[in-house]
């Protein structure tokens, strides 16, 4: 996702995708605090322009922003100014736009009011980060919309390399080798889950599983581990969804609190 000037002092980067679903679907998944926790992270927003915004990122980060554009069942847009204390406020705008068969396009445009380049590669790069949360929105909107969602994000940190990160985490989860279209299920002492892998992730910064849950409830879960300021994560998005998803969750939050703790003490 290559970043652009428009010549006026401004730099953006946008990326276009499908989503399934009605406009009124599609703008419930993006433009609400239930919505967008349904496949991002646990969220709020006021549904108003100067309305608040939250995203809980985990690890006790917290993006806090304010709504800038707020037109259903077509735009939304919002502004954080603090995703990094040196650079500009970051605009995020989602545009929804009927399809044929059922779908929508669906475009998002990241922005900073500058004509310095020193945060390209950090918008740029947001591409990789959004691609696996499309895919969770998308089975979302597919096989699950409308319902009740819970979502968490249990995180640790590792000392080493990111390769070595994954390699471990895979390893003790029981997990290596598996690719799209496996069934997997995790093994020893490992927080249970059960499905089929819908996508494997691999970038210079990243890597990740995406997985459509049977157990320990109907879902979608998102072991990963990447690199961000200058340290080596690991952890598991997990959304659970229907009317026992935040039972569901609280549950399974404190099993993988226990056991990232042990295995990365850093987490605890």
């Amino acid at each position: 996702m290559p970043m652009k000037s428009d010549g006026k002092g401004r730099r953006y980067a946008e990326l276009v995708f499908e989503m399934p679903g009605t406009p009124e679907q599609v703008w419930q998944a993006i433009a609400t605090g239930p919505g967008i926790t349904a496949w991002f992270v646990p969220s709020t927003v006021e549904e108003r322009v100067g309305g608040p915004v939250s995203f809980d990122l985990g690890g006790g980060n917290v993006s806090p922003g304010h709504v800038t554009a707020f037109e259903p069942p077509r735009r939304f847009a919002y502004e954080e100014p603090g995703w990094n204390p040196e650079a500009p406020p970051l605009a995020t705008e989602f545009v929804v736009e009927s399809d044929a068969g059922g779908q929508c396009r669906v475009r998002i445009v990241m922005s900073l009011e500058t004509e310095d380049d020193r945060w390209d590669g950090e918008i740029g790069g947001m591409e990789a980060g959004w691609a696996p949360f499309f895919e969770v929105m998308r089975i979302y909107l597919r096989d699950f919309a409308g319902e009740a969602a819970t979502s968490l994000r249990p995180m640790a940190t590792y000392a080493g390399s990111l390769d070595e990160a994954w390699r471990r985490f895979c390893a003790e989860l029981g997990i290596e080798g598996a690719s799209p279209g496996d069934r997997i299920e995790t093994a020893g002492g490992a927080p249970r889950l059960a499905g089929r892998v819908e996508r494997l992730g691999s970038t210079e910064h990243q890597k990740e599983l995406l997985i459509r849950l049977e157990a320990p409830s109907g879902g979608v879960a998102l072991p990963g581990a990447w690199s961000w300021g200058g340290q080596t994560h690991l952890g598991v998005s997990l959304f659970f969804y229907g009317p026992d998803s935040e039972a569901v969750a609280a549950r399974e939050g404190a099993v993988w609190e226990a056991w990232l703790g042990k295995l990365f003490p850093k987490a605890a």
